[in-house]
């Protein structure tokens, strides 16, 4: 039955997607019913013209078919913009498209012509937007907007460099140089987090009783063509659920007492299996809806692992499911104070000048010190050089990696292997400090992702789409650190031109 049931369902993507390619820039041509202009200096006017667009769309319209004659697909700039907005906020999907609706400027976001008083789509599209864009094209466009603030700094603060398209290749990447030749430069900082999933805390018995619930509704719709021909099975549901009360209404129940109703309800489970492959036999599983389907192949494997650690008693198992909605969501085991373990993805990013970019996000529990090596070779790719300096903690200090930045000459924070001399222990303990107190911006970036916008609680429920969601929070912060600097540079400049007229008069 098992292998039967591994067929899984796809549905064909029938639209039609039309590219634009245009960049497009602030005018006063937005058309506005009521009267007014638009504001320039407006933070939605500034972030759009920092979105490239036009590189999102490249990737974007290769999620649909080029040859079906049907509806067109809204543009990318609408996709992104919109998720840009909802992520920003912390909306759901249905208010998001009435803040839209409501908003001029964000309209202007989306890159509509003129205001409207009516919805530009159904908020049901929010969902096929997560689908179609997906983590690789937010990650890249990302990485375009770190590196093209990186080429903007170096030519500001170096008029005597030659010009970015030189050693650049075409999708804005540095061409690599000879390692021998391009000196270290910049510093590099790691560090990974885990973004919880929305769901609830998983225990065995609840897991198995939500599956039994799950299990007895496939029954019923299985059954219901037989109905008046042959009786129901039993399932004893009335029993079952009396019995999983018994101990969950407990606010402290004893490890004896929830060993022994985890097993009972594993052979409600197992006799629920049983009944839904005898009716299979009868009735094709055509019958169940997609998500149920799907439910089914995750209950046979929930059995499976809850049964094994029964009978090994114990509560260890791999790829261990902990949520029957979201099968991908794995515990990952973090330490912290306020919850040893956390649910959901695992994100090892990077930080260079504030910026930061996701090197790996994967749903099982890694070692992020093995992801050190492909992070500093990522940096060269981008940069053209290594860095100087890699700000990470001890976990990324193993003699492989201590090796490998010895054998490029970058520098790995923290103490050095063998006992330091006297004359040096005052310059280690000062090289340490500075070295953690300048890391403490990429746990600055954990703490505004997951405080400030969405990243401390992950609403969306599928693999794809969560780990869309996930880049989508690292890509805000870049634009708000982009416009904190566009801010800076604007006072700095206001500021040395109110001296300078001073020094004038004076």
């Amino acid at each position: 039955m098992i292998e039967s049931l591994q067929k899984t369902l796809h549905l064909e993507d029938k639209i039609l997607y039309k590219e634009t390619q245009n960049q497009l820039t602030f005018s006063d041509e937005f058309f506005l019913p009521f009267g007014g202009k638009l504001n320039k200096d407006n933070r939605w006017v500034l972030i759009a013209a920092m979105i490239p667009w036009w590189r999102a769309e490249e990737k974007y319209a290769k999620a649909f078919k080029k040859t079906f004659k049907g509806g067109q697909a809204l543009s990318v700039r609408i996709a992104l913009g919109s998720l840009y907005i909802q992520e920003r906020h912390g909306f759901s999907d249905r208010e998001t498209v009435q803040q839209i609706t409501e908003n001029p400027y964000l309209q202007y976001f989306i890159g509509l012509p003129a205001f409207q008083e009516t919805a530009p789509f159904h908020h049901s599209l929010m969902t096929h937007f997560r689908k179609r864009l997906g983590a690789n094209i937010i990650n890249e466009v990302n990485e375009w907007i770190a590196l093209e603030e990186q080429n903007d700094g170096e030519d500001d603060n170096n008029p005597d460099d030659p010009p970015p398209s030189e050693g650049r290749s075409l999708d804005g990447h540095t061409e690599p140089q000879n390692s021998e030749e391009a000196t270290p430069k910049g510093k590099l900082l790691l560090d990974a987090t885990c973004a919880p999933a929305d769901i609830a805390y998983p225990t065995d018995l609840g897991l198995l009783n939500e599956a039994r619930e799950k299990l007895e509704h496939i029954i019923d719709v299985l059954h219901a063509p037989l109905r008046g021909e042959q009786p129901k099975p039993r399932t004893y549901r009335k029993e079952a659920r009396k019995a999983y009360l018994a101990v969950a209404k407990h606010r402290k129940a004893g490890a004896k007492k929830i060993r022994k109703t985890v097993g009972k309800q594993l052979r409600y489970v197992r006799r629920d299996l049983q009944i839904i492959e005898d009716l299979w036999v009868q009735n094709p599983l055509s019958l169940l809806s997609k998500q149920e389907y799907r439910q089914l192949l995750v209950i046979q494997e929930l059995y499976r692992q809850q049964d094994e650690m029964y009978r090994n008693k114990t509560h260890r198992a791999d790829d261990r499911i902990v949520s029957i909605s979201q099968p991908h969501v794995r515990p990952i085991v973090r330490g912290k104070a306020k919850a040893k373990v956390e649910f959901g993805a695992k994100v090892a990013i990077s930080v260079v000048d504030g910026f930061a970019l996701v090197e790996k996000l994967d749903w099982d529990s890694y070692n992020e010190g093995i992801t050190l090596q492909a992070s500093v070779e990522a940096y060269r790719k981008r940069y053209g050089f290594y860095p100087e300096a890699v700000l990470a903690d001890k976990i990324y200090r193993n003699r492989e990696n201590l090796n490998y930045c010895k054998s490029l000459g970058i520098r790995l924070s923290g103490p050095k292997l063998g006992r330091p001399s006297k004359e040096d222990q005052k310059d280690h303990k000062k090289l340490e400090y500075s070295d953690a107190s300048e890391r403490n911006a990429v746990e600055g970036k954990f703490g505004e992702g997951k405080r400030r916008y969405g990243l401390g609680l992950i609403r969306s429920r599928l693999q794809n789409t969560s780990e869309t969601v996930i880049a989508l929070q690292f890509l805000i912060m870049n634009i708000e650190q982009k416009l904190r600097v566009l801010f800076y540079l604007f006072f700095r400049k206001l500021f040395r031109g109110i001296v300078g007229r001073k020094i004038l008069i004076g």
